[in-house]
């Protein structure tokens, strides 16, 4: 388990996470830091969910700045895949049985009431919290399905943003899909590792994804840096107002610190 988050139903605790396979291997300018991309692509650790809550995947990003002074961004797409393995599923279980013991006795405890005398003691609120976590708080191997969190992630020179993006989502639908894309997954990997170039200065470049093709401009030396971030979002997270007074705070050269989930 990732941090002190015991109290919480094992559902809703975080495990510790770890790099499945990275390539390529090693880059002499770009080595692989694999305890900070491990922790920024999951930052709240591993999780584990049931067919009942939300799966839908998440896009975020990142960024490592050197000590040199270079940056490297990273672009992570996290879904979640059903666990095949019994013996996790057997695990996760019996975390489920010790959580609601626990649960159960401090109940209990709480209505100062004995084991032998429960039905009798327990009085009509804590029977109802205790029949809702029951229901809620409750994992059944022969009856939930349990999946788990993964990420998929590209490291880049520049914040490519958009087409990192739309690569990532492709290659999920490739991964999950029923019918499986024209050529062997290792083969789309391959290309935007090796042969797709980084765009020159003031150019686009138009290269082939899994399923469409994929468009990405780079700045000339005249133009403003790259910022492909959209910027309606964050308007949407600020706010005009908050945004109005950052970008006062920015042009006085005052330190900023942005807190976030």
């Amino acid at each position: 388990v990732s941090g002190e988050n015991f109290d919480q139903s094992p559902l809703r605790r975080t495990f510790k996470s770890k790099v499945l396979a990275h390539y390529p291997q090693n880059i002499e300018w770009n080595p692989f830091d694999q305890d900070a991309v491990n922790m920024l692509c999951m930052p709240k650790g591993l999780s584990f969910r049931t067919q009942a809550d939300n799966r839908d995947p998440q896009l975020h990003s990142f960024l490592i700045t050197r000590e040199d002074g270079s940056r490297t961004y990273g672009f992570v797409l996290t879904f979640y895949e059903e666990v095949t393995s019994k013996q996790i599923c057997t695990a996760m279980q019996t975390l489920y049985q010790m959580h609601n013991a626990e649960q159960y006795s401090s109940v209990c405890a709480s209505s100062s009431c004995s084991m032998d005398s429960l039905a009798s003691s327990i009085d009509e609120g804590d029977a109802t919290s205790l029949a809702k976590l029951q229901r809620y708080n409750s994992y059944d191997i022969s009856r939930d399905t349990l999946y788990v969190s993964k990420c998929i992630c590209l490291i880049t020179p520049l914040p490519f943003m958009q087409a990192c993006k739309k690569f990532l989502v492709q290659l999920y639908r490739a991964v999950t899909s029923q019918q499986p894309p024209p050529l062997p997954l290792e083969s789309y990997i391959h290309n935007i590792l090796y042969e797709v170039p980084l765009p020159p200065p003031g150019r686009s470049l138009k290269f082939y994804g899994v399923y469409e093709p994929i468009i990405c401009q780079r700045p000339g030396p005249s133009e403003l840096p790259l910022s492909d971030y959209p910027l309606r979002e964050v308007f949407e997270l600020l706010g005009l107002e908050n945004l109005v007074q950052v970008f006062t705070c920015v042009l006085l050269e005052m330190q900023i610190l942005l807190y976030s989930q």
